[in-house]
């Protein structure tokens, strides 16, 4: 969705170009490009007629405003109309209860419930500092509650263990009656999903739901489903009070679709977006920047956030230092900053969140093998021995011959990569005691800046 459309409105700015009003004529034609590309994201049909009778009433006769060509006026509407469709602005999970706060996952099997679950326990404790006790009420598959308890510790929350032959509102009675005893501030009940709505299902989460009375009752949805998502979340708000609403599978071809659709229908606001498969892949969802990101407009804001969060600021400040003495940089160093770009989520992740236009040239490198080639960097240098990260200048043939068969690489690629390292070394070894400023007026700006680990 966000390449069609983004690729729709841009032709039409281009042709728009010149007009001084927005009239019927070219709202017309650039509103049937709109909506073409909306139904092909499997955005339900009368949340875009509604969109777009919307978007045509505040652009009709509207003046065009200081230097804005009537394409940017109207690319503006669609932006601001497509924030008021997923919600404006940012809904948080409401915790406002007498600890425990129960939060019932609902969705359908194969949504990612229960990788949610885990993801929303890791942003309650990093985020909002909570204690969080996690159970799984999925008895149908015992797979499910060994997958809860594994992600749950790698979010680093506690589990609550459940069997198949228990109750799904007898486990979660004992998970809140244990979470009250041992201090917890929120209780995170997955509950069982079907392939498709039957009553059976309802019916069940319906009592639990009772049983539990949560705080937050969030409904887990497959971004991908489009249509399907529409019909799915209809009857989830028929059966449950719902609160609100989590898309998993974001970062997939059709984002957008689902998001459009189904806070219409729902009336709930969408609390969280999945990015990606990691359990850090949950970021609390911005209507505007999400608008923005649909539009090819990139979210900025989240590229921050993103670089931000993955940097290990007391190992930079480590490294500026040893610069700054003097210190040669070496192996290890090199090595840090690899690690550093593979925490910041790598580089498909931070191209997601640029715009449209600078994505597009910096889509000209092979996404897929410069992450390859970054995982071979850090192999080769793995398979050095403590001095010879240390001490690179020791690295002579057959050492380079025994690396290169440790990575299971050529010499070549070893040679390269040390290459690259030289390079590196030498621009440190300049900017040793700030003299950064007379290297950049040496080089010219950024011209024949040497090339970075990534």
């Amino acid at each position: 969705m966000a390449s069609s459309l983004t690729d729709k409105l841009s032709r039409l700015v281009k042709e728009m170009r010149g007009q001084a009003r927005i009239t019927e004529a070219n709202v017309t034609d650039m509103l049937r490009e709109v909506r073409m590309a909306l139904l092909e994201a499997d955005v339900a049909l009368p949340v875009v007629r509604d969109f777009i009778a919307r978007v045509k009433e505040k652009a009709l006769g509207q003046e065009v405003l200081g230097s804005l060509s009537p394409g940017q006026a109207l690319v503006g509407i669609v932006n601001q109309e497509l924030a008021a469709t997923m919600g404006d602005g940012v809904s948080d999970i409401n915790l406002a209860a007498q600890p425990p706060a129960v939060i019932l996952m609902a969705g359908l099997q194969g949504a990612g419930k229960t990788t949610t679950t885990a993801k929303l326990a890791k942003h309650l404790i990093e985020k909002r500092r909570k204690k969080v006790l996690t159970v799984s009420g999925d008895v149908y598959r015992p797979a499910a509650i060994e997958q809860l308890k594994t992600v749950t510790a790698q979010a680093g929350a506690e589990w609550f263990p459940s069997t198949p032959d228990q109750k799904p509102v007898d486990i979660g009675l004992a998970a809140l009656d244990y979470a009250r005893k041992h201090f917890f501030d929120v209780l995170l009940v997955d509950t069982a999903g079907r392939l498709a709505i039957d009553e059976a299902l309802m019916l069940e989460i319906k009592a639990l739901h009772a049983a539990l009375n949560p705080v937050e009752t969030l409904f887990v949805v497959d971004a991908m489903q489009g249509q399907d998502a529409v019909n799915t979340a209809r009857a989830f708000k028929e059966a449950l009070p719902l609160t609100g609403i989590i898309l998993t599978k974001t970062d997939g071809d059709s984002r957008g679709g689902a998001a459009l659709s189904v806070r219409q229908v729902t009336g709930a606001p969408i609390k969280f977006a999945g990015t990606s498969e990691k359990i850090d892949g949950l970021e609390v969802f911005d209507a505007q920047r999400h608008a923005g990101r649909i539009l090819g407009m990139g979210d900025i804001l989240a590229l921050v956030e993103q670089v931000t969060a993955g940097v290990d600021m007391a190992a930079a400040q480590k490294l500026a230092a040893k610069v700054k003495s003097g210190a040669s940089f070496d192996l290890n160093d090199f090595l840090g900053q690899i690690q550093q770009m593979k925490q910041m989520g790598g580089l498909s992740s931070l191209m997601d969140k640029l715009p449209a236009a600078m994505a597009a040239k910096a889509g000209q490198v092979d996404m897929v093998r410069a992450e390859k080639d970054i995982k071979r960097k850090e192999g080769i240098i793995h398979s050095m021995t403590p001095l010879e990260r240390s001490k690179p200048d020791i690295i002579k043939a057959t050492r380079k011959r025994r690396i290169a068969t440790g990575a299971g690489v050529q010499v070549q690629e070893v040679n390269r990569m040390l290459k690259e390292f030289e390079q590196m070394q030498d621009m440190m070894k300049k900017m040793k005691g700030g003299g950064m400023m007379k290297m950049m007026k040496r080089m010219g700006g950024m011209k024949g800046m040497p090339r970075m680990p990534f």
